[in-house]
């Protein structure tokens, strides 16, 4: 065992004005020690019932509210916070913290926001857990009632055939189950993807920038980005289509290792990681599953593409694959939280805003913001892909703020990620069954949506006039 620690090469948590890194398992079980770097503070005060928290104040300046009183520090300050006491920091400083956990070890409680970081608007509610919540959460001798439920109906579902899977009764017992998963799930960010994940969805994006005359610009962002998978997948789609256009994508994600990982564009073809591995990291209240350049970011991502594929994609040499250059161009990388308002000041208004598979893993009221602040990015007459969230919360947006469900492929992309629909329902991002007798079935299960139209309130001519430089979505009916 090593008594001798280093930080890791990646950082182990992020807030909305922090990150940091934890100096991992020591021989003192009790005892956790964090490399902080505070870029503007804490965004929620707390209450640590079963941590005593010692922070050390290396470099910078700012303030500790502790029991409704500010104190002021600076490099050499030790702040001590008991237990079962409300505090916050604010400030930018760099510090070691010291967490010594009790016997009866509690969770800690989020109580309010700190306006000195997030300012006066609440990103979403900070509420207590409800008694389903603490119920489906329950461990007896520190197991899960819960997981055992979902892990035998998980065994059940397998093995029903999609027929007797779309009867009233099952599928009602279904999104019962899947609503326990919902509660009891651990969010966290996962950097496992695939090359050509979807690709009834890139179809749809080659059709929908194909109206565009030749040398014009087509301007595409990609959303929760990841380590760059999907990014290079759309413009290999649109430019092995219309090698003609001018491609301008903006990629972002909230992960700054994700992002420099992806902007590097190379990838291993032995690493291996396994269903159940990732589920494992999951399970153990990791925040993040793998890092980038892990064995979890490793061959699986390149398991839905053809060896011709792979050939045109990559320059192969050794155990890495490399995104071509002519793949790459015109991608411009961002770090940012697209929950953020001023990110439309980042990377301004697109033909076609991609959005999949990060918003499943936000609470509820946390996604339908980040979604109806996404929506702002699409420009006049453009298009929102998203996938990867809870439907009644899309269908619910998409109803109010009068997008139009894009018919063509609607029930090829839904069905388009098998990753989604082999997690229903059991895993709190699988994806329901499609079923063409609700009566809202279109708009609910659509993943891509006429948003810029519909946002600059065009009359009835001018819907029935195609769109200049991008197909109408009815005229796309095969």
């Amino acid at each position: 065992m090593p008594y001798i620690y280093t930080l890791p090469a990646f950082e182990s948590f992020r807030g909305k004005g922090l990150f940091g890194y934890s100096f991992g398992a020591l021989e003192q079980k009790d005892l956790e020690v964090l490399y902080i770097v505070s870029e503007a503070g804490h965004d929620t005060f707390m209450i640590c019932r079963g941590v005593t928290r010692t922070y050390y104040v290396l470099a910078g300046n700012g303030s500790f509210t502790i029991d409704g009183r500010v104190y002021t520090v600076s490099p050499g300050v030790l702040v001590e916070v008991p237990r079962g006491i409300e505090y916050s920091y604010s400030g930018r400083m760099t510090m070691l913290g010291f967490c010594k956990r009790h016997r009866f070890h509690r969770k800690d409680t989020w109580t309010r926001w700190n306006r000195d970081v997030v300012g006066m608007e609440d990103p979403w509610p900070l509420t207590q857990k409800s008694w389903l919540t603490r119920l489906v959460r329950l461990r007896i001798f520190g197991k899960s009632p819960t997981n055992f439920v979902l892990g035998m109906n998980q065994r059940l579902f397998n093995i029903l055939p999609s027929s007797v899977i779309r009867f009233r009764l099952v599928d009602w017992y279904g999104h019962f189950v899947h609503g326990l998963a919902r509660i009891q799930g651990f969010r966290a960010q996962a950097f496992n993807t695939f090359f050509l994940r979807n690709r009834p969805e890139l179809e749809l994006i080659r059709r929908l920038v194909g109206g565009k005359n030749t040398s014009d610009t087509v301007r595409v962002a990609v959303l929760g980005c990841s380590t760059g998978a999907e990014a290079y997948s759309i413009a290999w789609a649109i430019r092995t289509a219309r090698p003609d256009l001018r491609l301008i994508m903006h990629a972002v994600d909230i992960s700054r290792e994700a992002v420099e990982f992806a902007q590097r564009g190379v990838y291993s073809v032995k690493a291996r990681a396994g269903d159940q591995e990732i589920r494992d990291y999951m399970a153990a209240g990791r925040r993040r599953v793998g890092r980038p350049g892990s064995e979890l970011v490793g061959a699986e991502i390149f398991e839905r593409m053809t060896a011709a594929e792979k050939a045109e994609f990559f320059d192969l040499g050794g155990d890495v694959a490399s995104v071509k250059g002519w793949i790459k161009d015109g991608i411009s990388w961002h770090v940012g939280d697209v929950r953020d308002p001023e990110i439309l000041d980042t990377i301004g208004l697109h033909d076609v805003v991609v959005a999949s598979n990060f918003l499943c893993h936000m609470e509820d009221s946390e996604a339908e913001r980040c979604l109806r602040n996404i929506a702002r990015l699409v420009g006049p007459k453009g298009y929102l892909l998203v996938s990867g969230i809870q439907l009644d919360i899309r269908a619910r947006v998409a109803r109010e703020l009068g997008w139009e469900p894009v018919p063509d492929l609607l029930e090829e992309i839904h069905d388009g990620d098998p990753c989604l629909r082999g997690q229903w329902p059991c895993l709190y991002g699988g994806l329901e069954p499609l079923n063409t007798r609700r009566g809202d079935w279109r708009i609910r299960y659509a993943a891509a949506f006429s948003v810029g139209a519909s946002r600059d309130c065009v009359n009835h001519a001018a819907e029935n006039e195609l769109v200049p430089g991008l197909i109408d979505p009815r005229a796309l009916k095969k």
